[in-house]
């Protein structure tokens, strides 16, 4: 799950950015209480200032940037505001600050492992010391810059045969396609420091919190359905963030606006939320597709509908979801481009995803998110999707795993036979 690319490490791939060390120096110095008070919710900055072409400028649906000033120095006001704004540059559509400290947000994890809402991902329970307290991943860590990156919603598809897959899976890996711009965020930030700083990148691979931190950023709150939701952008959103060893000025975090809304809780068909809030991962069809690697539930599988990787039904009933259009946001760096649907399987028939053996896998998943299922995983969805359809004319289909060696896919098989 980690990245590549040409941003990676440098920041040559978006010369108007401009950055140079010359331009550092600033009256306040960031990040310490006097810059808080002058600028409380690390706001960022709309206007022009006097010797520059325009420091930031507003842009629907985001920001665009140009640091270099007329002589050529970088100077926008505010170490947190020219971070946030070199952010939105790279093609992110939010950009916030928290602190790095632990909170009661934080420390629910623990807790969550022990009811065992976390199934079988082991991983979370290994590094809940460094999940709940940032300090022990990173010593020395005083603020978190966390960005978003919203995906389109998913197409109307008007395909009877067709299966279900998460709206985020793109043509390419979100993982990679994040990371570049990322770690090109942490490089500006440290040429940008008027002292030493230090960071470290995430995208959804190490033990960070980041819809916790998301949130206390300001990026949105958490929904009933645990996801990050902004008010413009509903919840398909990416998150990224970069550790900082630097105090810098944090923004104000956003305020619940789920009201009493229950669409989520009563949408989900295998009644994955304990309460609003809370999610019970063993029930939830986005892991048992994605990071369960034993059998679905039998109890579970008729709820599993024509889902074969991830779900997103609780998104789709959203409200917040409701103003986004496929293609309405505007993508000056190409990043949402990179994240379309892959034309594989956007239309991909369940009769196709079954006759697959491993190496046409490999080439129907090269680059892709898919393969975090592995192709095991994947077959074993689409048997409960076959078993769902009702289609007698998948039989053979099925029939060759019924009769295969995996008594995993095997047992899938029958029980899909079952069905029919």
């Amino acid at each position: 799950m980690g990245g590549k690319g040409s941003l990676t490490g440098c920041l040559s791939p978006s010369p108007r950015l401009g950055l140079d060390r010359a331009g550092k120096s600033e009256s306040v110095a960031p990040g310490t209480r006097e810059a808080r008070r002058n600028n409380p919710a690390g706001k960022q900055e709309r206007e022009c200032f006097a010797n520059e072409t325009c420091a930031v400028q507003s842009r629907p649906g985001g920001w665009t940037l140009n640091t270099r000033s007329a002589d050529g120095i970088v100077s926008p006001p505010g170490l947190s505001d020219r971070i946030k704004a070199l952010a939105l540059g790279l093609g992110f559509d939010r950009a916030g600050i928290c602190s790095a400290k632990p909170s009661p947000e934080t420390r629910f994890v623990r807790e969550w492992v022990r009811r065992g809402h976390a199934a079988s991902m082991g991983y979370i329970e290994r590094r809940l010391d460094e999940r709940e307290d940032p300090s022990r991943l990173m010593p020395g860590i005083e603020s978190i810059v966390v960005v978003a990156l919203a995906h389109d919603p998913p197409e109307v598809v008007e395909a009877p045969d067709s299966v279900r897959i998460a709206s985020y899976v793109g043509t390419e890996d979100y993982h990679d396609v994040m990371i570049e711009p990322l770690r090109a965020l942490a490089t500006g930030m440290e040429a940008l420091s008027p002292g030493p700083m230090e960071t470290r990148c995430y995208v959804d691979t190490g033990p960070v919190l980041e819809r916790v931190f998301a949130a206390r950023a300001g990026l949105g709150w958490q929904g009933k359905n645990t996801l990050l939701i902004d008010r413009k952008l509903g919840s398909r959103l990416l998150l990224g963030v970069v550790l900082c060893s630097v105090d810098l000025a944090h923004d104000v975090p956003e305020t619940d606006h789920c009201g009493t809304c229950r669409a989520c809780l009563d949408a989900c068909p295998t009644q994955a939320f304990e309460s609003a809030y809370v999610l019970d991962a063993r029930k939830c069809i986005s892991y048992n597709t994605i990071e369960l690697r034993e059998g679905i539930d039998p109890a579970l599988r008729a709820q599993h509908g024509d889902w074969v990787f991830g779900c997103d039904i609780c998104q789709d009933v959203c409200p917040w979801n409701r103003r986004r259009q496929p293609g309405d946001l505007p993508d000056p760096l190409g990043l949402r481009a990179r994240l379309a649907p892959d034309p594989r399987w956007i239309r991909a028939e369940l009769r196709w995803v079954l006759s697959l053996d491993e190496e046409g896998w490999r080439e129907a998943t090269q680059g892709s998110a898919l393969r975090r299922s592995r192709y095991r995983g994947l077959m074993r969805n689409a048997l409960v999707a076959a078993g769902n359809r009702g289609d007698r004319a998948l039989i053979p289909q099925i029939e060759r795993f019924a009769l295969g060696d995996d008594e995993l896919l095997a047992q899938h098989a029958r029980w899909a036979l079952s069905q029919l």
